[in-house]
């Protein structure tokens, strides 16, 4: 199974991917814990160029390929053939986010910056993706003083991709859940659980 949380910055992603992990593991699971961008040591020094701060005015095509680069790498090294080896994978992020930040919050197109995605991954879609939602504000707030370059974003940027989120998810019912992002970390926790146990109590009806 593939599972991707999504969500605006300052969601708690990577905290509830982790989390999530442990769960699944602790379950009898082999899960594996990975990211985007990076996952490999390619994808993430192509991580380490996108997000960073230096680099801002980068050209939003370019942004758009670094990403797409680092998910070919991504999943053509990690998330595939652990797929194939029957393993769970659990990641932060995927090609929605793609999709929200440079789709629709660079404006480069919904369906162009899927089309690219797809063509980078060889169509391997999730079988489930969680988005986290928050406000956006509350999120960058969360998000602390040490930001990345999309981080910086104006708060206009953060609300653009935060409600292209929540449309994708609605727009694909079966395949997503939106969780509710405010609260403790053990309360989303909760929350995620509940959405996975659904997911595959659903499958296997």
């Amino acid at each position: 199974m593939f599972i991707v949380l999504e969500g605006p910055d300052g969601s708690g992603k990577s905290t509830q991917t982790r989390l999530l992990v442990e769960r699944l593991r602790a379950a009898g699971k082999t899960a594996v814990h990975t990211r985007e961008p990076g996952g490999t040591p390619a994808a993430e020094a192509i991580r380490s160029l996108v997000l960073n701060p230096e680099f801002t005015g980068l050209d939003t095509r370019t942004e758009a390929l670094l990403f797409a680069g680092a998910r070919a790498e991504h999943v053509a090294n990690v998330i595939r053939p652990a797929l194939v080896r029957g393993e769970v994978v659990v990641c932060d992020r995927y090609i929605d986010s793609s999709i929200a930040y440079q789709g629709v919050g660079r404006d480069l197109g919904i369906e162009r910056i899927r089309d690219l995605s797809l063509w980078a991954t060889g169509g391997l879609v999730p079988d489930l993706t969680i988005v986290l939602d928050i406000d956006s504000a509350l999120g960058i707030a969360r998000a602390g003083s040490d930001l990345d370059r999309l981080e910086r974003e104006p708060a206009e940027y953060h609300d653009r991709v935060r409600k292209a989120f929540v449309a994708l998810a609605l727009h694909d019912p079966e395949r997503y859940r939106v969780v509710n992002a405010s609260g403790s970390i053990d309360e989303v926790a909760q929350r995620i659980q509940i959405a996975v146990d659904e997911f595959i109590a659903g499958r296997l009806a």
